[in-house]
């Protein structure tokens, strides 16, 4: 969905500056952009660092870029300098919120931090994105996706469980840390119905990747033990794991006796529901290596897509193991609208989250300049502020 006529985004109204770069701040200023706030991103002279990092670049920015700055107006400004910070103030006075993930103590150096803009905007919600917060035993070190996994066991649980721990393969703590940024944003412009104030929200990466554990942590909450590698398998249940047919390999998430016993019967082997070995999900998690073995003996002689699409319509939890491009190509992509085309040739992925009267719109491809932004596009004059500024 996008351009004018469209309705208006859940946030419509509310302005928010993105001060951020890299990948968490830039999330949560897209995210709250697609939901119709009006983002203004705030660049040092150099642009935001992950325009350099490609390949693919389109007209010298990368890829990665326009992943993370849709629906913004861009504009740059260097804040290290009198000139940029009061251009910036200005254009606080009229903002909403501001997301930043500055280096702890950044902002404060430059007479913006957290207190000194709530005394004179006590209305504003200061996001800050950090790496471990700003004290404790690493307060203020700068914090990484990749290390993060490392230091908060992220990876010791990732892996086949002959191999080394390994790393996502995906940013995931950052984009956590971005979701939950906008969790904080939107649970503090609630609180300021209430109170008129707004306050200050922190979303740390080291908290993220502690958050993602589960059931790891749960796990050791309860018997002590350290959890291991499962490779593609489920630490505590079975078979929820990447199994080998004929040709593919599929996916079965077979989570309850039910389903497990359909799985039985449409291979031809009904009696292995009712072996003691596997008759109840925590017997199956003990003895899943054999589980596994039996069930590849069965698989064997089937087509994998074949097998994965009539053991879904069974009611059995199958799907294929497909790559990036099968994904974003799949018919039901492009059904729940995961694929957004605006002008320029830009192509992204599309909100996750649907709501029925106010849709995520989108407005603004990346690198959209700032000074057009005009109250007649029923925005913010983010331009005369800059001039007042």
């Amino acid at each position: 969905m996008a351009g004018k006529g469209k309705p208006a985004g859940a946030l419509a109204g509310i302005r928010v500056i993105d001060l951020s770069r890299i990948l968490g701040g830039p999330y949560c200023g897209q995210v709250l952009g697609d939901h119709g706030a009006d983002v203004l991103k705030i660049e040092p002279p150099q642009g935001d660092d992950t325009r350099s990092w490609g390949p693919p670049f389109r007209d010298g920015v990368a890829s990665y870029y326009f992943g993370l700055n849709r629906n913004k107006r861009v504009m740059r400004l260097d804040l290290t300098t009198t000139e940029g910070r009061e251009a910036l103030v200005a254009l606080l006075a009229e903002a909403d919120v501001v997301v930043e993930n500055f280096k702890t103590g950044t902002m404060e150096k430059w007479g913006l931090g957290y207190d000194t803009l709530a005394a004179r905007f006590p209305r504003l919600v200061h996001c800050r994105v950090s790496g471990y917060g700003a004290d404790g035993p690493l307060g203020g070190l700068a914090g990484y996706d990749a290390a993060i996994q490392a230091l908060t066991g992220i990876m010791s649980v990732n892996g086949e469980a002959d191999g080394g721990p390994l790393r996502v393969g995906l940013p995931v703590v950052d984009m956590v840390t971005g979701l939950n940024a906008v969790i904080g944003v939107l649970l503090a412009l609630q609180e300021r119905e209430r109170s008129g104030r707004g306050q200050f929200v922190e979303a740390a990466l080291y908290d993220a990747g502690l958050s993602l554990l589960h059931p790891h942590a749960a796990n050791w909450f309860m018997n002590g033990k350290t959890p291991g590698r499962t490779g593609n398998a489920h630490p505590n249940i079975y078979p929820y794991d990447s199994v080998a047919t004929g040709t593919d390999s599929v996916f079965l998430a077979v989570g309850n006796d039910r389903q497990f016993r359909i799985l039985c019967e449409h291979l031809g082997a009904p009696a292995l529901a009712d072996d003691e070995r596997y008759t109840t999900a925590g017997a199956r998690s003990v003895n899943r290596v054999a589980l596994k073995a039996d069930l590849e003996a069965l698989l064997r002689d089937h087509d994998g897509k074949s097998l994965a699409d009539t053991l879904a319509a069974a009611g059995v939890p199958c799907v294929p193991v497909v790559s990036v491009a099968d994904a974003l190509e799949h018919p039901h992509t492009a059904h729940r609208g995961m694929v957004v085309e605006m002008e320029n040739g830009y192509r992204g992925l599309g909100a996750p989250v649907k709501l029925g009267r106010t849709p995520a719109t989108y407005r603004h491809a990346p690198l959209t300049p700032g000074e057009g932004f005009l109250a007649s596009e029923g925005g913010f004059d983010w331009e005369l502020a800059v001039q007042a500024g």
